[in-house]
């Protein structure tokens, strides 16, 4: 049953890496940015399809937590999904963190700027968003594929 969603979350990951292939062959700013947004919605489907497919290992075959909280309430504490998953949320240098920036950062409206000025000098520390980049991205990528992977592996019916 885990091969299913395994196929599944890797489809998303292959597409979200698609199109951040494409992102150097467009001169278009708009297209840029329309792919670097669909990467980054793959990647967000992909995690939320990571925690569908722990649930089905699981035998929860109905089942579709939407958060760790849900998923916890589902499996408990103690599996080691579950302690994964919460070692990678609480490291916020983990793959899981950064799809939670990235996914605050796309769920917002951009921040306005305060434009310099010599009265406010002091007062200019701007929040430059997460790591947006085609690097950081197939990085983040890259790790979830890697988690879904061990997952598939340790849970494959033989």
């Amino acid at each position: 049953m885990a091969s299913q969603w395994h196929s599944l979350v890797s489809q998303k990951i292959f597409l979200a890496r698609n199109l951040l292939g494409q992102l150097e062959h467009s001169d278009s700013v708009p297209t840029k940015e329309a792919m670097l947004q669909g990467a980054i919605e793959l990647g967000l489907r992909a995690r939320k399809l990571t925690l569908v497919m722990v649930a089905r290992v699981y035998q929860h075959k109905h089942s579709q937590p939407d958060d760790l909280e849900a998923l916890s309430v589902l499996i408990g504490t103690h599996s080691p999904e579950m302690t994964e998953l919460e070692q990678l949320a609480s490291n916020g240098r983990s793959w899981w963190s950064h799809l939670e920036q990235l996914e605050r950062h796309q769920d917002n409206p951009p921040v306005t700027r305060k434009m310099v000025s010599n009265e406010n000098v002091i007062a200019v520390a701007a929040d430059i968003g997460p790591d947006r980049s085609k690097q950081a991205l197939e990085t983040t990528l890259g790790a979830m594929k890697h988690f879904i992977n061990i997952l598939e592996d340790r849970h494959s019916e033989w």
